[in-house]
């Protein structure tokens, strides 16, 4: 294993853990503990970003650069995330299981339609 992807590993662990214990912190009302799950979560994001951009200095790779078509993608991504998240809502949550799936298959088409955006179709 190449030392870069033992680092990768490693901070992208604790960055996940930081991150889902935040935001567990800060959705449930029981914990009592919203602003430091905010926090948490926070420094869980950050330290994702320090680990991709450490990781990608350590293989000597470019940096990323910011364009139309990365933004198109990024939306993309979360407009499907939020609909994927809203249909299992509605099963899960409001107990509408028909809407909710129909949703979350909506959510899962547009999650799907990432793959010809980012790696392009070829013949």
């Amino acid at each position: 294993m190449k030392k870069s992807s033992l680092v990768a590993m490693m901070l992208g662990t604790v960055s996940g853990v930081l991150f889902a214990l935040g935001m567990c912190m800060a959705l449930i009302e029981e914990w009592g503990a919203y602003k430091l799950g905010i926090v948490l979560g926070c420094v869980g994001l950050l330290l994702g970003l320090v680990t991709t951009i450490a990781w990608r200095k350590m293989e000597h790779k470019q940096p990323f650069r910011i364009s139309g078509k990365t933004i198109f993608i990024l939306m993309v991504g979360i407009v499907g995330v939020l609909v994927l998240g809203v249909g299992m809502c509605f099963c899960m949550v409001w107990g509408n299981m028909i809407a909710g799936i129909g949703i979350g298959l909506a959510g899962i088409i547009i999650l799907l339609c990432l793959l010809p955006l980012i790696k392009g179709i070829k013949k």
